[in-house]
């Protein structure tokens, strides 16, 4: 499966261009413009599952610095500030990762 079986690959595209500064990248605002905010939890749990790269059932620190690139291959890396920013908003048992429940939360709210 592939993320752009889910989102189209020009919401994804158009996601992308508008965090393509350092430090602008906002997740709402990202998963809006992709039309991840949109999809159903089941959808939203197979997007998890394509960016939980080793298949922990966790998207570790790690993983998410290259949140971008799984959407664009060539995307940018997200900061440090923006990494950890992500995952304080979406780690609600601060074990310092998100889990599919933790990332179904953020994303539908």
């Amino acid at each position: 499966m592939s993320l752009t079986s889910i989102l189209s690959a020009e919401a994804i595209e158009n996601a992308i261009k508008d965090c393509q500064a350092p430090d602008s990248f906002c997740y709402k605002k990202f998963f809006q413009l992709c039309g991840l905010s949109s999809k159903t939890p089941k959808e939203v749990k197979d997007v998890f599952q394509i960016l939980d790269e080793d298949n922990s059932g966790f998207i570790e620190e790690s993983e998410l610095k290259f949140f971008l690139q799984r959407f664009v291959p060539g995307a940018r890396t997200l900061t440090e500030a923006e990494t950890k920013s992500f995952i304080s908003a979406a780690d609600d048992d601060s074990d310092g990762k998100i889990g599919v429940e933790e990332f179904q939360t953020m994303v539908l709210s």
